[in-house]
């Protein structure tokens, strides 16, 4: 009964470890929001500065596996190649470690000191517990609400703690537990297979280093036993992250988990043949029997990895040559959707990230939309074949990158806690179906330009000129949307509306204008029609920018955000200066040339 009573305690208290560690690693990457996409983003060629870039990166989220699967989605994203990722995974290793340089926390000798028991952690854990529920449940700002998360994190990360060390106490009288320890002792080889096996069951490296730890406080455990567990800890947490790299992914992510796994293994062989020599050399004679607690345990998988790294580093091309020649390339093939492929799954274990990912990918596509219009428009002054078949091509790719888009934004809703993520994430879900609707208004374009060449029907000399115009006010329109989500800028934002109202004026314009022509006989009626048709998709396109615009702005804005329509029509009463102003200088620019044409 004692000892099922321990091994649920044991447990129990693992789960609770296994629980802080998420909500911490939650906290500290809803914090660091963009931050994690913009340091990995921007790496450069140089391997040591991607070998610090993992470090820093798992130190924040608490995780190697972590890590490595979200450098595969920037992988498949196109923002990271094999080289820098090769360089995260070195880093990763090390970042791994600052969790057990954490725990030893543990070992603090108080001794009557004030201040040094303020860091015990049964003094720590529940001031944690304390800090972290009041900031989520009483202060309401998301920063606070990110600070709880980890605190709640920390606290109950050591309350498991606390559990675990309290479970194996009765260990240290234990002459079985011991007789088991002296058998590992005499054979490292099984130390490193039983970490190896425990890793890839618990799925966290730094909890399987957090229960060595919590046995460290029986006082019975050695340095000649703890060393090779440590090793085999380490080629465990590999094997995760390879199978979750081999999954629906690019060559090159598989490769990075091969990176990962060939990396542990020489690393681990050749520390393991060294220690062998130093010991039966008698180097260090003091250390091997030694009995070891928290920080011996802790600064030993540092120093680990860490040498490993620096030994390492310099091979970093050779592991990409290695792992290139294990996973070969296939006959090579043109991704004609490569934003598809961007839309990885793996990204969502930082939501953030994901959400920077997929804007990046919309502003792509709002391009290639602005690009498509331009294109067809170009149709009616000269009609081809070539070009209607490119603009259907680009037609096909905006529908399935938005199909594509919708389904992973479903998929990513789940996982968003963070209110600005929440708000970018809506945005996204209509910015990026306005988006597609532009890309359709080029489509009807140029199936009204193929019309005209077909049936040899020809404008007017004054209505070119007049669709030459309002189509550079659609095209201005289009650029500004581009710019405003390329630079996720308000100002230019604000600009877009003043413009949609000018067109909508040139509209009303040139269709009372066109009527006139036709009553005169001027014009032809199936070119009248098709002129016609021509304006409204274009009223409609700017109407779609309008849409974007909106969206931009009420992200930061809840009264924009509640209500676009009621946003509008306060600013068209209002008189507001800059907006006149602007409205003035489109007027000047546009809807005066327009109706300075005669006909």
């Amino acid at each position: 009964m004692d000892a099922l009573m321990m091994a649920v305690k044991l447990l129990g208290g693992l789960a609770m470890f296994l629980y802080g560690m998420e909500i911490m690693g939650d906290g500290l990457k809803q914090g660091s929001g963009n931050t994690l996409k913009n340091v990995l983003g921007k790496l450069t060629q140089n391997v040591f500065l991607g070998l610090l870039t993992g470090t820093l990166v798992t130190a924040i989220i608490q995780s190697s596996t972590a890590t490595i699967v979200l450098t595969v989605g920037l992988i498949g994203a196109g923002i990271l190649n094999l080289k820098q990722a090769v360089s995260i995974v070195l880093g990763a290793n090390i970042g791994t470690t600052v969790t057990a340089q954490i725990i030893r926390l543990m070992d603090v000798d108080s001794s009557g000191n004030s201040i040094l028991a303020f860091f015990k952690p049964d003094f720590l854990a529940p001031l944690a517990l304390i800090i972290g529920i009041i900031l989520i449940m009483f202060v309401k700002k998301e920063a606070s609400k990110n600070i709880g998360l980890i605190a709640l994190g920390f606290g109950i990360l050591f309350m498991g703690l606390l559990s675990m060390t309290d479970a194996v106490e009765p260990l240290s009288e234990s002459p079985a537990f011991t007789n088991i320890l002296a058998y590992f002792t005499d054979m490292p080889l099984l130390g490193i297979f039983t970490g190896l096996v425990l890793t890839v069951i618990v799925q966290s490296s730094s909890a399987m280093v957090g229960i060595l730890q919590a046995l460290s406080s029986t006082g019975v455990m050695t340095f000649d036993l703890i060393y090779p567990i440590i090793m085999g800890i380490n080629l465990g947490t590999c094997v995760t992250t390879a199978l979750v790299c081999s999954i629906g992914s690019s060559k090159d992510a598989k490769r990075t988990g091969i990176v990962h796994i060939v990396f542990n293994t020489i690393g681990t062989i050749l520390f393991m043949i060294a220690m062998t020599i130093i010991k039966q050399a008698g180097g260090f004679a003091d250390l091997w029997g030694s009995t070891v607690d928290s920080g011996v345990i802790a600064n030993f998988q540092t120093l680990f990895n860490l040498i490993t790294a620096i030994v390492l580093l310099p091979f970093t091309g050779l592991l990409v040559k290695v792992a290139c020649s294990l996973v070969k390339d296939d006959e090579e093939q043109e991704d004609d959707y490569p934003e598809l492929a961007a839309l990885d799954s793996k990204l969502m274990i930082a939501p953030t990230v994901a959400l920077g990912e997929v804007t990046k990918l919309a502003t792509n596509m709002a391009s290639l939309a602005k690009d498509n219009i331009v294109l067809s428009l170009e149709q009616f002054k000269k009609y081809e074949d070539n070009k209607t078949e490119l603009i259907n091509e680009n037609e096909t790719r905006l529908d399935r990158f938005t199909d594509a888009a919708d389904n992973y934004l479903i998929q990513l809703s789940s996982n968003l806690e963070a209110e600005h993520d929440k708000r970018q994430h809506s945005m996204l879900m209509q910015c990026i179906r306005d988006i597609e609707r532009i890309g359709d208004y080029a489509t009807n374009f140029d199936e009204l330009a193929k019309k005209m060449y077909d049936s040899e029907l020809k404008f007017s000399k004054s209505a070119r000129k007049e669709l030459a115009i309002i189509g550079d006010a659609v095209t201005e329109i289009l650029r500004l949307t581009l710019e405003a989500l390329e630079q996720d800028n308000e100002y230019t934002a604000r600009r877009i509306e003043p413009l949609e109202e000018v067109i909508d004026d040139m509209v009303l314009l040139l269709k009372n204008r066109h009527t006139d022509r036709l009553c005169q006989g001027i014009c032809s009626i199936n070119s009248g029609l098709i002129f016609m048709d021509m304006l409204t998709y274009f009223e409609r396109a700017a109407d779609q920018c309008s849409s974007i615009a909106m969206l931009m702005l009420g992200k930061n804005n809840e009264e924009i955000w509640k209500n676009h329509h009621l946003y509008l029509q306060e600013l068209h009463a209002s008189g507001d200066q800059s907006y006149l102003a602007e409205q003035e200088n489109r007027k000047a620019q546009y809807l005066t040339p327009l109706e300075n044409i005669k006909f």
